[in-house]
């Protein structure tokens, strides 16, 4: 499998991050001109993560930043669907705790986790809304969510030359930077076809998430957005729970 189909089917993606999970980290930081380290200390500042948080890191490819989120003392765990990034990962971050396993259906408890982030990885779910809900299901009541994403420049000019690049410097840098360059092809396609920031928060809310705000990096080319489990939702639970009882 080299480039996985638009309607993103969760094994042919999967098949293809295998194909690209040792040379990943070096070809995102080249496609990026350097701006990915950029992107995650943003991110990590956002999870705002301390020694007595738990989070989740989903699409955590070979956990780059899921040691990062990690080296500030907090708990983590590194999911991805990629058994070929999971591989890698734990070589490489032997002290982190890595599970495979899709994002539309986490395998963790209700109320597990203090934040949970995924960082361009929700563009290549098959049924984002899906695995939004996932997030809040796994949430504790007040958790925090974090997603970094690729995003749609405000500014016309920008907007032009960013498609402009990821319809033709994308692919060519990828062919010559890592081991499946058609892969990149697809993920330039991803990027072209995911909504615009304004889209994404309406997702996020309709999960259940409130106190929902994003901000752009990079003059929009990358959004990180944000929100909360409501606090209340364990409460209301099991204020339902007793009417149905009676």
């Amino acid at each position: 499998m080299t480039k996985a189909d638009m309607n993103k089917q969760p094994d042919e993606v999967a098949s293809m991050f295998d194909g690209v999970a040792r040379h990943y980290d070096r070809t995102n930081d080249v496609l990026s001109a350097g701006n990915a380290v950029l992107w995650r200390i943003a991110t990590v500042k956002a999870i705002g993560a301390g020694p007595a948080d738990k989070v989740l890191d989903i699409a955590a490819g070979t956990g780059t930043s899921s040691a990062a989120i990690a080296q500030r003392g907090a708990e983590v765990v590194a999911l991805d669907f990629s058994k070929g990034m999971v591989e890698v990962g734990r070589e490489r971050h032997p002290e982190l705790e890595f599970v495979e396993g899709n994002a539309e259906s986490l395998p963790f408890a209700d109320d597990t986790f203090d934040a949970v982030t995924i960082s361009f990885g929700l563009r290549n779910v098959n049924r984002p809304k899906v695995a939004l809900a996932e997030m809040n299901r796994v949430l504790k009541p007040g958790g925090r969510l974090v997603v970094c994403e690729f995003s749609t420049p405000p500014f016309g000019l920008l907007r032009a030359a960013y498609r402009a690049y990821l319809k033709y410097g994308m692919p060519l840098i990828a062919k010559l930077t890592s081991s499946n360059g058609p892969a990149y092809s697809y993920l330039a396609e991803s990027i072209e076809q995911w909504p615009e920031q304004q889209v994404l928060s309406q997702w996020i809310r309709g999960a259940g998430f409130t106190r929902v705000a994003h901000r752009n990096l990079s003059l929009g080319i990358v959004a990180l957005h944000r929100g909360r489990k409501p606090a209340q939702a364990a409460a209301r639970a099991s204020s339902r729970s007793k009417r149905t009882a009676s």
